[in-house]
């Protein structure tokens, strides 16, 4: 058993941790908030140009965009996977990036080539040890999304399914529900499909002015970049919460293991003054 002095030093070691995971539960408590009210902001907008672009999927305009076209075989898949750039946060990016593993295996096993955008430290630094070809990158976004930081890394994306490089572009980030529950999602960027983003009540064309390439062009680049941010944003929210209930837990089991270890502690403290006792009486009753 160990001594009063190492039990001491392991009650001071455990209580400075429970200070820095309490602090950090805190500042994750306060960026949650924010981070929260920014992907409610940003939601409304998304959700009107799935809508738009749903309708779109359905028009039947004189130019078809490239992002329309169904391609008839896949032999190469874009994968944008976005995760956090600093760990602490439970299992949010564990089952994120399990999802896009198995997803991998699954396309590999079918013959598929395998490209990705990584979005996010943890997203790279996985996708580095598994071997994956990475076209792209961005990390160090911070608290708050920012579209300027992730346009370059997703160009790369876009260009290679306008160029044929890529027959499939899929995006895999985690949807925030609510402050105890994230959900790791999949969704297919490209090619757009009306039916998955939801049908339209009734067929729906559009006048084009000045045409209709230059509209669908600016239209759909733009509902590419927003479900990126929303799902960016989304993950950030998911990394507050995440982090917040984590650190309360590792706060909860510090102030359970100090208890522990003040039990034990004044049981070896009660322990020494009895045996110093006994000794004394022992001594006493030789003399």
């Amino acid at each position: 058993m160990p001594g009063t002095k190492e039990i001491r030093m392991k009650i001071r070691s455990v209580q400075n941790t429970r200070k820095i995971t309490k602090a950090m539960e805190m500042v994750a408590a306060s960026k949650m908030r924010r981070a929260q009210e920014r992907m409610r902001a940003a939601r409304p907008y998304a959700e009107k140009i799935r809508n738009v672009v749903a309708h779109l999927s359905h028009a039947n305009p004189e130019y078809k965009h490239p992002f329309l076209v169904e391609r008839q075989t896949v032999k190469r898949t874009g994968l944008i996977v976005v995760t956090t750039d600093k760990g602490l946060c439970g299992a949010l990016n564990t089952n994120v990036l399990r999802l896009a593993l198995n997803h991998i295996k699954e396309l590999e096993a079918q013959g598929e080539a395998i490209d990705v955008c990584a979005i996010g430290n943890k997203a790279l630094g996985f996708m580095q040890r598994l071997g994956a070809n990475i076209v792209s990158q961005v990390t160090q976004l911070g608290d708050r999304p920012q579209m300027d930081k992730l346009i370059g890394a997703v160009k790369v994306i876009l260009d290679g399914y306008t160029a044929d490089r890529f027959d499939r572009v899929q995006l895999f980030y985690t949807r925030f529900i609510n402050t105890m529950k994230q959900e790791a999602v999949t969704e297919q960027l490209l090619p757009l499909s009306g039916e998955r983003m939801g049908s339209p009540t009734g067929n729906w064309d559009y006048i084009y002015e000045p045409d209709a390439r230059v509209v669908l062009d600016q239209v759909l680049q733009r509902y590419i970049e927003t479900i990126i941010f929303q799902a960016l944003a989304e993950n950030m929210a998911s990394e507050q919460s995440a982090r917040m209930v984590a650190m309360k837990a590792a706060s909860d089991n510090a102030e359970t293991v100090i208890e522990e270890l003040t039990l034990v502690y004044n049981k070896n403290r009660q322990a020494a003054i009895t045996k110093e006792i006994a000794e004394i009486v022992g001594g006493a009753a030789a003399v």
